[in-house]
């Protein structure tokens, strides 16, 4: 079918590509692999559009200086990030430079096609998902202080231990305002409830 639309996997681990590959023409997407960021920026202008899943720890360049790249370069194909557990920080930086999802490893099917059809809903309809910092401040004014100040602390990449130290609250009563945000600005993902956090203009204070 020539109407499929193309997932871009830019990975060094073949295990990856062959994994996610799988995945993702089982689902009806077309494929094409790149064993490191710097093969796919050689090749990028003559590459099919659609959108990229890319790693965020790669030798030589790593997810974070390929984004950059592909920005400097013009390209606007959607950036899904495939991050290990640690690597969360890492991803909400990347989220802050415009990629739109984050999937963490091991990934789960319905999870990291979840991520790939809100990659092609913002190449659809990229002016739906261009929230106004007006529309996100709204928003967010209907969080109490402490859950916002949970949403700062989440927007800047930090973890629920060290919120919770920051605030002199438990990590648990972390677990219940992140719950109580989430369903306030009405998202069902965490990459959700930052994009309207990074609109509002929270979590620029300090890289």
């Amino acid at each position: 079918m020539t109407d499929r639309r193309t997932v871009h996997i830019v990975d060094d681990e073949a295990a990856i590509r062959r994994s996610a590959g799988f995945l993702l023409k089982k689902s009806g997407y077309r494929v094409e692999t790149w064993a490191s960021g710097v093969d796919f920026l050689k090749e990028v202008r003559g590459a099919t559009e659609g959108c990229i899943l890319l790693d965020v720890r790669m030798p030589v360049m790593d997810g974070l200086e390929v984004q950059q790249a592909l920005v400097d370069q013009g390209v606007t194909m959607p950036v899904v990030l495939l991050t290990g557990h640690a690597d969360v920080g890492i991803a909400v930086r990347a989220m802050k430079a415009g990629a739109v999802d984050f999937v963490e490893k091991p990934f789960e099917m319905t999870v990291l096609l979840g991520a790939i059809e809100t990659a092609f809903a913002r190449l659809g309809d990229k002016e739906r998902y261009a929230a106004s910092a007006q529309e996100a401040a709204l928003i967010i004014a209907g969080l109490t202080p402490r859950e916002r100040d949970v949403l700062e602390g989440l927007a800047r990449g930090l973890p629920n231990k060290t919120i919770a130290y920051d605030l002199d609250i438990s990590a648990r009563t972390v677990e219940v305002h992140r719950a109580n945000l989430m369903t306030k600005l009405g998202v069902h993902s965490f990459p959700d409830a930052l994009r309207i956090a990074f609109a509002a203009g929270l979590g620029t204070d300090r890289e």
